[in-house]
């Protein structure tokens, strides 16, 4: 069986109460914003790009993107998988899906997220890309690099 192809989507109106309803576990909910939350926040940011994440036509997760092009400054602003999709490798997929867009942006030469600290899982994916702890704390989160 091949792995399924790992996509980012717009949310529309005829989608938005799947991917709002997309949900890590209960152990995981202090680490991400919900994702109506995540879209309804993007609505007042002009920095703010967002997506679902699709397996192919199956949603299973949710990505927001800070992009400053003026500045070339882009980072992970949320990021989830949904807790029945985890540990399928969607999460690395979806994460190369986004080095990507970020890399294909003029002038574009790292980007960078924040991580709350105990999120080992999420920790273990991000170094695994190649992110790189900066010994910034922002937030309460851990700052993270990855420089192209």
């Amino acid at each position: 069986m091949t792995q399924p192809k790992v996509t980012l989507q717009e949310i529309t109106s005829d989608t938005f109460r799947t991917i709002a309803k997309l949900s890590v576990a209960d152990d995981q909910k202090n680490f991400v914003a919900p994702n109506a939350f995540s879209i309804a926040e993007a609505s007042f940011s002009d920095e703010a790009w967002f997506r679902a994440i699709y397996a192919d036509e199956t949603p299973v997760g949710f990505v927001m993107l800070f992009e400053n092009h003026e500045k070339a400054e882009y980072g992970l602003w949320r990021f989830m998988i949904d807790q029945e999709h985890q540990g399928k490798g969607y999460g690395r997929a979806a994460l190369q899906v986004i080095i990507d867009r970020i890399k294909s942006h003029p002038n574009a030469t790292k980007m960078d997220l924040h991580v709350v600290p105990e999120n080992s899982d999420a920790i273990k994916l991000y170094t695994s890309m190649g992110f790189k702890p900066t010994g910034k704390v922002e937030w309460g989160e851990d700052q993270y690099e990855l420089e192209f």
